[in-house]
């Protein structure tokens, strides 16, 4: 199988977060209330959640956890008392509950300083060829 790599801003590219996202989603079920994907540079996505709280993946720091303070469709989500949930930029989606929980509680990986494993503006280094194989999940 050949790599395929997908042209940056067109719609496939930024809509390659949303299987990601939805593998996340379906794992935490009922906890969460609602989701959106936010704009670009970088592409990102929120998740409510029942709390009141929110998780948001951006493609620069990976999931933060943090109470809701605003932001909707289209645009980026304001957080407030952040904690980062470790685990890299693309965590098997497996793994996105437990570091839910650990961030919650303030332990584990999970930290108030923000990583950086990538800069949006580096559209070819690979990270589509990542972001792809979930996408192709959904698809299937």
């Amino acid at each position: 199988m050949a790599i395929r790599h997908v042209e940056p801003y067109t719609d496939e590219w930024l809509q390659q977060p949303q299987g990601y996202v939805q593998r996340v989603v379906d794992l935490l079920g009922a906890e969460v209330t609602d989701w959106w994907e936010g704009p670009c540079d970088p592409r990102d996505a929120t998740l409510l959640l029942a709390d009141g709280s929110a998780l948001v993946w951006d493609e620069e720091s990976g999931w933060r956890l943090g109470r809701y303070v605003e932001g909707g469709h289209g645009s980026h989500t304001e957080l407030a008392g952040v904690r980062y949930l470790g685990h890299g930029l693309l965590p098997r989606p497996e793994r996105v509950p437990g570091a839910l929980g650990d961030a919650r509680a303030g332990v584990g990986a999970s930290t108030a300083f923000r990583p950086c494993y990538r800069s949006h503006r580096n559209c070819r280094d690979g990270f589509d060829v990542a972001l792809d194989f979930y996408a192709r999940l959904i698809d299937a």
